[in-house]
């Protein structure tokens, strides 16, 4: 378990890696593998809590807690199973992005749509009814606020809720049915759709040539 770093409260805790990693600056060359493919930076060490580097300089990094960052509309994103082993991210809203359910790194511009019933607390983007915040820096805001003596990022005794289960679509077999399509020109970020029924087309299965039939004589 990583060292954390006590904010408004004791039961409020952050670990120390965690600002470092939202402003880290990832998908830029790295400096010592310029000339190499995969350069870019896209890994962060959470026992370093240095810059982002590249997959070259994770030898450097050897027995180390590292994340890969990824892009989604050029906004920088971690998958859940790779960050929920450190930290509680319950409350989070979260998205499925080429069948990996992803958080935000830190909030992003809002677009002007229609009035939402549920808005982030930290940027006010809109949400699902089950959560509070749009990305970990909104989180990592709202545990500096200090209002909800409860949230914190510590795993200890936290899990996943079920109103939050419910927004997710139930258990993961229910899952595998919708996605949580990340539009910001939708009419409500986050919608829930149902998953695109499979594409038939004349083109992917040959056609079935007729039997014929059996071939009547003309009569004498």
């Amino acid at each position: 378990v990583s060292p954390t770093v006590s904010m408004a409260n004791d039961d409020a805790t952050v670990p120390p890696w965690l600002s470092p990693m939202l402003r880290a600056n990832y998908f830029a060359t790295c400096p010592f593998h310029r000339e190499s493919s995969k350069s870019e930076c896209n890994l962060f060490c959470l026992d370093c809590s240095g810059d982002a580097f590249c997959s070259y300089c994770s030898i450097h990094h050897k027995d180390h807690r590292i994340v890969q960052i990824r892009r989604s509309s050029y906004h920088n994103v971690v998958k859940v199973n790779e960050i929920q082993k450190h930290i509680d991210i319950s409350s989070i809203q979260t998205y499925v992005i080429n069948s990996a359910k992803i958080v935000f790194l830190n909030e992003r511009p809002r677009v002007r749509t229609v009035k939402a019933i549920k808005t982030c607390q930290i940027c006010f983007r809109s949400l699902l009814d089950c959560f509070r915040f749009c990305s970990l820096a909104c989180k990592l805001g709202g545990i500096k606020h200090g209002d909800d003596p409860k949230l914190t990022f510590s795993l200890r005794g936290n899990s996943i809720s079920s109103r939050e289960m419910f927004c997710l679509g139930g258990p993961a077999k229910i899952r595998k049915t919708g996605i949580i399509r990340v539009d910001d020109h939708s009419k409500r970020a986050g919608v829930i759709s149902p998953g695109t029924p499979p594409i038939h087309s004349h083109l992917t299965y040959p056609k079935q040539r007729r039997r014929k039939g059996i071939p009547c004589r003309a009569p004498f």
